[in-house]
């Protein structure tokens, strides 16, 4: 974090659900938050600016990066909200389907680290969260293809730790517990209800369940915490 200005927030998938909820928080804690997404998002906020932008784009991430350089002089904080699920046995995905879900929730959060990492670097300071999910230690069925990404998330959470140490920058994950969002209520309340019960504390997480997490990672005082992963409801 700068001492001359607010720190500056990336974060992706704002227009709605926890992403949405993540921008409000950081721009009332007092940061510069900058969101992105494929579609505009439907709120405004004060020191909160929405680009256009799909995470599975290496053109349109750099173009973001380098905007955000441009205009912030550089990036304090990356948190890699943006992803898509899809709830289908294996032997009914298909190969689209397994291609967009790889694209956004790996490859999107890849190029983001990598470009987000060059802006921190310099600075010797910078912070990137990247989202997993309980789906992947809970081996949920139906999720197979969903949960492969995000355990892929977090072998690439842990080895950019190691790679971008020695540059002050931190990365870790959390992987929530489903929150009430469009996502999770798609899903059939019998097979909810299934999934809520094999974790420890078998309710629905909040939108500041989540937020906490984010905000101990993102702390100045965590600078000695990465390539960790924190799944919440007790998995």
């Amino acid at each position: 974090m700068s001492d001359s200005h607010a720190p500056i927030t990336l974060i992706t998938g704002t227009r709605k659900g926890i992403g949405r909820h993540l921008a409000e928080h950081y721009v009332w804690r007092g940061h510069r938050v900058i969101g992105c997404s494929r579609q505009s998002a439907e709120f405004k906020l004060p020191n909160y600016e929405h680009v256009l932008s799909d995470v599975a784009d290496e053109t349109a991430v750099v173009a973001l990066c380098s905007y955000v350089r441009k205009r912030y002089g550089g990036l304090d904080h990356l948190v890699n909200n943006a992803g898509i699920a899809s709830m289908n046995h294996s032997l009914l995905t298909p190969l689209d389907t397994a291609r967009r879900i790889v694209e956004t929730n790996l490859i999107g959060t890849f190029l983001l680290s990598r470009e987000a990492a060059k802006l921190m670097k310099g600075r010797k300071r910078g912070r990137i969260v990247n989202f997993s999910t309980v789906a992947r230690p809970l081996k949920l069925d139906g999720e197979a293809i969903y949960a492969s990404s995000k355990a892929a998330v977090e072998s690439l959470t842990s080895i950019m730790a190691r790679e971008l140490a020695s540059y002050g920058i931190t990365v870790n994950a959390v992987g929530p517990t489903p929150v009430d969002t469009d996502l999770t209520r798609v899903v059939p309340k019998d097979k909810m209800r299934a999934l809520l019960n094999r974790q420890a504390i078998r309710r629905y997480g909040t939108f500041d369940d989540v937020s906490n997490v984010v905000d101990f990672f993102l702390s100045e005082r965590s600078d000695f915490i990465t390539g960790q992963t924190v799944f919440l409801g007790g998995v």
